[in-house]
C-alpha cells in the first residue's frame, strides 16, 4: 500500500495537504478545520498525525477544533509556542508517522518567520511558505540572509524532489519573474503549462525542485550568469548572490 498526497482547499489560495495511507492520514498546515472535518468523513479517514511549519494562523487555526475532535501528535517548531503542538522539532530530528508508514527530516529554515521548519522525506518537501512555486515568502521576521541560507538548503536537495508550498500563488509569481527576465525560454514554457491547469481550476503544485532551479528567480540568484543579467539591467551593482535575493525580494514586495 502506497501513501498519496493531495490538498484540500482552504481561504482563498491556502492548500491543506493530506497524506494519506489507506484510511489513515495525517495533514500539513491545517488553517481551518472544516475542509479537514468534511473530507475526512466522507473518505471515512482517521487522522493520525498533524504537521505545522511555523505559526501563522492560516496554517495553523485548524488546531483547537482537529486536536478536540482528534487526539493526535501535533508536530511543529521548536521554541515557538504554538498551541497544541506537542511534539517540538528542530533541525536535523525525525516526524515519525507509523500509521502512514512515514519519516520526514526537519530542516529549520528562517526567513518567513524565525520559527519556519520544513519536512522533507519520501521524495517529498512540505516548505510552508519559505519556498513557493516560482517564488518565495516575504521577510515577515527574518532577513534576506537567512531566507537565502534557507533556500539554498532546497536547493540541496535531489533534483526529483516534490515541493509541496501552501499557497497558490504560481501564475502571479511568474508575472514577476517574467518582470526579472521577460524572454527567458524555460519560464515562458512554464508559464503556459501553469496557466493552462489554472484554466482547468487545477493546482500548479506540487513542482519539483528541478523546475525551481531553472525558472524561480530567487533560486537563481546562485548562477553567475544570472547575476550578470541582474547587474546589465542595473537591477544589483555587484556579484553578491544574497544582495541580489534582497534586491529581488524588495521588488516583488511592491511588484
Amino acid at each position: 500500500m502506497t501513501t498519496s498526497v493531495y490538498p484540500l482547499r482552504a481561504f482563498q489560495d491556502n492548500y491543506i495537504w493530506v497524506l494519506r495511507h489507506g484510511r489513515n492520514a495525517a495533514v500539513v498546515d491545517p488553517g481551518d478545520a472544516q475542509p479537514v472535518l468534511e473530507h475526512f468523513k466522507a473518505e471515512q479517514l482517521k487522522l493520525c498525525d498533524i504537521l505545522i511549519t511555523h505559526h501563522h494562523g492560516d496554517h495553523t487555526g485548524g488546531l483547537p477544533e482537529l486536536t478536540h475532535e482528534f487526539n493526535v501528535p501535533v508536530y511543529g517548531p521548536a521554541g515557538s509556542h504554538i498551541p497544541y503542538v506537542s511534539r517540538e522539532l528542530r533541525e536535523g530530528d525525525m516526524a515519525n508517522l507509523p500509521a502512514l508508514n512515514l519519516s520526514f527530516r526537519v530542516m529549520e529554515v528562517p526567513g518567513h518567520t524565525l520559527d519556519q521548519i520544513a519536512f522533507y522525506g519520501n521524495g517529498w518537501l512540505f516548505c510552508g511558505d519559505t519556498l513557493f512555486a516560482c517564488g518565495c515568502g516575504r521577510l515577515f521576521e527574518g532577513t534576506a540572509a537567512q531566507l537565502y541560507a534557507s533556500l539554498q538548503k532546497f536547493a540541496a536537495l535531489p533534483r526529483n524532489t516534490e515541493v509541496y508550498c501552501a499557497h497558490e500563488y504560481t501564475l502571479n509569481n511568474i508575472r514577476f519573474a517574467k518582470a526579472v527576465e521577460s524572454d527567458y525560454a524555460p519560464l515562458l514554457q512554464r508559464e503556459t503549462a501553469e496557466a493552462t491547469k489554472r484554466a482547468r481550476d487545477e493546482p500548479t503544485v506540487p513542482s519539483t525542485m528541478q523546475l525551481e532551479l531553472e525558472t524561480n528567480p530567487f533560486l537563481r540568484c546562485a548562477d553567475a550568469n544570472f547575476r550578470e543579467m541582474l547587474r546589465a539591467r542595473k537591477i544589483i551593482d555587484n556579484d553578491d548572490p544574497v544582495a541580489a535575493f534582497a534586491a529581488l525580494r524588495s521588488w516583488k514586495d511592491k511588484f
